[in-house]
């Protein structure tokens, strides 16, 4: 565990609508999903997270990344599933996100990491309007793989802080701000 995946940023150069793409794939729940490898920024072991009061319930707590307070989604919950229960192979993968033209790391975590696949633009289906266990905006694709079908998410929308802001508001968890003395 602890194994570093770095994507290299492509700056510029857009993938052809035909040519491959990479993903990396991993379990939750017993079922695959996949990100783009170009969110992703390293994938580290589960552990070491501190607890937020008054977060909401898939809010599993902070990390310190080198230095940065990162927070770290239980993706499960985040479905409205149980939370995901943490073993041996568990793990936290630290994705890149995009929120207002700013960039933020937010961790995720997993039951297993699988690996990095190629799926070519002709394998990956659009995401359905219904049949599928999430919300179809969270995705932005499905892959097919070998006869069965990966859900690619969608992690700009999936880890949306203001969404998840949003969420823990109205389920009660965001307390009423209140100044404080100067």
């Amino acid at each position: 565990m602890g194994a570093i995946v770095r994507s290299e940023q492509q700056t510029g150069a857009a993938l052809s609508e035909e040519g491959p793409s990479q993903y990396l794939t991993f379990l939750l729940g017993g079922e695959m999903f996949a990100i783009p490898i170009l969110n992703i920024k390293e994938i580290i072991e589960y552990g070491s997270l501190t607890t937020v009061p008054m977060m909401p319930e898939f809010i599993r707590g902070v990390i310190n990344l080198r230095g940065s307070v990162v927070p770290v989604v239980d993706l499960a919950v985040r479905f409205g599933r149980k939370s995901t229960e943490v073993t041996r192979r568990t793990c936290i993968v630290i994705i890149e996100i995009e929120s207002e033209g700013e960039k933020q790391d937010v961790g995720v975590v997993v039951d297993t990491v699988n690996e990095v696949l190629e799926i070519p633009q002709t394998e990956i289906e659009q995401a359905p309007s219904f049949g599928a266990r999430i919300r179809a905006d969270f995705i932005s694709g499905m892959g097919k793989i070998a006869g069965k079908f990966v859900v690619i998410l969608d992690v700009n929308h999936v880890l949306s802080i203001d969404e998840m802001a949003l969420l823990g508001h109205v389920g009660g968890a965001e307390p009423e701000m209140t100044a404080l003395p100067a």
